[in-house]
């Protein structure tokens, strides 16, 4: 099999979840370059995905869907099956993080975080993945084939480095990465490993991308202090992940199930 041939994703349909987010339009654009059909799964649409639709009004589909709710997944798969067939590629991409701008309590002590900003992250960075791995995954079995990429995060092979933000309680903030998001990150390492040996003979590989920090215009404070850290000494551009995810959703890496990816410029090597 030539390069060409081996990196081919041209007759796969790939489903990715989170689409209206900064990472999974990218991810989006890079299958649709290359002549996937895609389907983008978010509870509304931004207005990438309906420039996608324009773009590309035969290769592209946005399904709104709740990843967690299973009924409402179960209906995206009828959906999508409906145009375009079964799914060969699933992205779990969709995930919530306390943003830097949340509410104190969502970024103070640990011993005061929130019960029900804990149930939220989990909801959807955990459950969403059990249960869109449930649906599609399980039509990927039926059908003999696929492969499943769950997005990670440094942060759930390692703890967040809480000296990061130094320069935030200085200035007189209470602030600390919030603990739920680490716990999600490392329960999908897991769940990863678990479908990869479950569904191994049905022909659907399941792996993990944990990725490092994407540019999204910080305060120059906060950069200033991520670099430094970092070994490649910049935080990752939007489109720097999409090689590893065609990788891992093309021929390239059929013999790679139930391994973790990791792309995060030096920061796990540390």
């Amino acid at each position: 099999m030539n390069v060409d041939g081996i990196f081919d994703v041209s007759g796969d349909v790939v489903l990715v979840t989170g689409v209206s987010g900064q990472l999974g339009g990218e991810y989006t654009k890079a299958f649709l370059a290359r002549n996937a059909r895609v389907v983008g799964l978010d509870l509304r649409p931004s207005a990438g995905s309906l420039a996608m639709q324009d773009e590309y009004p035969d290769n592209f589909m946005f399904c709104s869907a709740d990843v967690t709710k299973k009924a409402s997944l179960e209906q995206a798969l009828q959906d999508v099956t409906g145009r375009f067939g079964t799914p060969t590629v699933l992205i779990n991409n969709a995930a919530i993080d306390s943003p830097p701008s949340a509410p104190p309590e969502e970024n103070g002590p640990f011993e005061d975080y929130p019960e029900a900003s804990w149930d939220k992250v989990i909801d959807v960075n955990l459950k969403g993945v059990y249960l869109s791995c449930q649906v599609f995954g399980a039509a990927m079995a039926n059908a003999g084939k696929g492969s499943i990429i769950n997005v990670a995060s440094i942060y759930g092979l390692v703890s967040p480095d809480q000296s990061l933000y130094e320069y935030r309680r200085k200035r007189g903030e209470v602030f600390f990465k919030p603990v739920a998001y680490s716990v999600s990150k490392s329960g999908i390492l897991n769940l990863t490993r678990y479908l990869a040996t479950y569904w191994a003979k049905h022909n659907v590989r399941v792996n993990s991308l944990t990725i490092a920090g994407v540019f999204n215009s910080q305060e120059q404070d906060f950069l200033d202090v991520y670099c430094s850290r970092i070994p490649i000494g910049r935080m990752a551009s939007v489109d720097e992940y999409n090689g590893a995810m065609l990788f891992l959703a093309s021929p390239a890496s059929r013999y790679m199930t139930g391994s973790n990816l990791i792309i995060d410029g030096g920061w796990t090597a540390i």
